[in-house]
């Protein structure tokens, strides 16, 4: 008998488990052996030495591995990173272990229980006014509707009612699951707008749109005066690029309305973010601000299974940054909530390609599709037709 062995690429759990079925294994094999076939590496910074100790000898009386720093094991450093090396199998081994432990391991391994119950989590149903979004069915387009005279790809473009009504059909039409209004340009270094001209250019588009379309509306703002009134128009969802860090008000209004909330990562203001910005550990900052956004958002009252997560591309980030985060987007499923990503038409793509606003759409679909296969449920772009049929083609060859 010549044995012709192959390396397969399973990428998730479900794909294992299809695997696990085609060989016909029984029910309870296939659960157990799913949990050991899917490796989870789970980074820790800035751990004590002496948990990062303990937490190294938890992982190898599992048969998995941790790796710390080479000074722990002599006390030559106070701290140290953690790379914690296992399958679900071993985490969950592990798990009841670190709850008897000293060092706050008890409350990491409560942590680290609901990561793996988050990175697991496929299905999510975005509720706007009397429309569902099921984005495990079909990942969402978010189509831009800038009503701004200096918005960096189409300001200018549809300040004029009738114009801004020709395009959000050309978008309904083209496949938009929602609109995102906004008032507003968060652009780097974009002169900020007074509150009454920001009502006056979103309201009348936001009624408009409600009674001429059966799609649910977005409003991109941080502040909470328009927050509330663009709800009262009939908005369903607010987009804060702040993560809630703008204005101390804006989470009431949210919650007191109850309508689904667009948490993004922002570092520094629209006016300085793009000043030389700078990160010890990318992902990990992006995530801890995220996760400090969305307890500043359940504090305030709001339904955690309302909140959406966006890590921010663009903003307080230079060229590598943004390339970075897309390459690293599935790190943002530990948060347990659906991702929004925007990269359309942005100036990392013509960094990278050397190509002006005009001709980004090929480098935009690029790293949408990328995105998506790392975890991304809602996309916002400027060019809904395309967007739609570049992710439609990505799901059908992830599903397939």
């Amino acid at each position: 008998m010549h044995i012709k062995p192959r390396v397969l690429n399973l990428k998730n759990r479900r794909g294992i488990e299809e695997e696990l079925e085609k060989i016909g294994v029984s029910r309870e094999g296939k659960r157990i052996l799913s949990q050991k076939a899917n490796l989870y590496l789970i980074k820790l910074e800035g751990i004590p030495s002496q948990a990062a100790n303990l937490l190294k000898q938890e992982m190898l009386s599992v048969s998995a591995d941790a790796a710390i720093k080479k000074e722990v094991a002599s006390f030559g450093v106070s701290k140290s990173d953690v790379l914690l090396i296992g399958t679900e199998a071993h985490y969950n081994k592990v798990i009841p272990k670190l709850r008897r432990q000293p060092f706050s391991l008890s409350h990491l391994s409560c942590e680290l229980e609901q990561i793996l119950k988050n990175i697991k989590r496929e299905r999510f149903i975005l509720s706007l006014g009397d429309k569902q979004l099921d984005l495990a069915k079909k990942v969402a387009i978010m189509g831009i509707l800038n009503l701004t005279p200096d918005s960096f790809y189409d300001g200018g473009r549809y300040t004029q009612e009738k114009k801004a009504l020709v395009r959000i059909e050309e978008m309904v039409c083209q496949g938009a699951d929602l609109i995102d209004v906004g008032g507003e340009s968060t652009r780097p270094g974009a002169t900020k707008v007074g509150t009454e001209e920001e009502l006056r250019r979103i309201i009348p588009i936001i009624g408009k749109i409600k009674e001429l379309f059966e799609i649910p509306v977005s409003v991109d703002t941080y502040k909470a005066q328009i927050a509330q009134e663009a709800i009262e128009a009939g908005a369903d969802m607010i987009n804060d690029i702040s993560g809630l860090r703008f204005d101390s008000e804006l989470k009431q209004v949210v919650a007191r309305y109850k309508v689904p909330l667009v948490l993004m990562h922002i570092r520094g203001t629209p006016g300085d973010m793009q000043n030389n910005p700078y990160y010890d550990s990318l992902l990990g900052e992006i995530i801890s601000y995220l996760r400090e956004s969305i307890v500043i958002a359940k504090e305030a009252g709001i339904d955690e299974e309302r909140i959406v997560i966006d890590p921010g591309i663009g903003f307080g980030k230079s060229a590598r940054h943004n390339l970075e985060i897309i390459d690293k987007l599935s790190e943002l499923k530990s948060l347990g909530r659906p991702i929004l990503i925007g990269v359309s038409r942005k100036s990392f793509i013509g960094n990278v390609l050397n190509l002006p606003l005009q001709e980004r759409l090929e480098g935009s679909l690029a790293a949408t599709c990328l995105a998506v296969t790392q975890g991304a449920r809602i996309v916002r772009t400027h060019d809904v037709k395309e967007t739609r049929r570049a992710i439609d083609l990505t799901q059908a060859i992830i599903n397939s």
